[in-house]
């Protein structure tokens, strides 16, 4: 059952990765459940159990009104990610709930073609899982930096 897990948390990672990377952003939200929470927030922050975040998110449709926001009202410079994502680690399965860590590196390519190192830390997260379908309920971004450019705004 644990590597069935593992590999069905490893295949969502790696989906979602590859939708903010390349795409369509608009299948995004489609990761969450309805009611779910999406925070971006520092390593400090979440260390001392605070709450302020840089984006904070607690249904779908919040993420679908970031996803049309990033489309049609934000103006920002172009740009494109490649995550780069270690295995996750299995914390906890708790029935149909599973909770899961993983590292990751996002690089940023500019329009001009720059890539730099965006940003790196970890998600800290809770799936639901049905059959072969595991959905987020909760994502926490934990950014390893308190130096967090002010350009974030493609999802993590």
């Amino acid at each position: 059952m644990t590597h069935n897990i593992f590999a069905l948390i490893s295949q969502t990672q790696a989906l979602y990765a590859r939708c903010i990377d390349e795409g369509p952003l608009e299948a995004w939200p489609e990761f969450f459940m309805e009611k779910c929470l999406y925070t971006v927030t520092t390593a400090d922050n979440y260390r001392q159990g605070l709450p302020a975040g840089m984006i904070w998110a607690d249904n779908r449709g919040m993420l679908i009104d970031r996803v049309s926001a990033l489309r049609d009202a934000n103006i920002y410079e172009r740009h494109s990610y490649r995550h780069m994502l270690n295995q996750p680690v299995i914390l906890e399965c708790n029935g149909n709930l599973v909770r899961s860590e993983t590292a990751f590196l996002v690089l940023r390519i500019m329009r001009d073609g720059t890539t730099e190192n965006f940003v790196s830390g970890r998600y800290i997260d809770c799936y639901r899982v049905d059959g072969e379908t595991a959905m987020l309920a909760e994502r926490t971004v934990v950014c390893d930096s308190s130096r967090i450019d002010t350009l974030l705004a493609l999802p993590l």
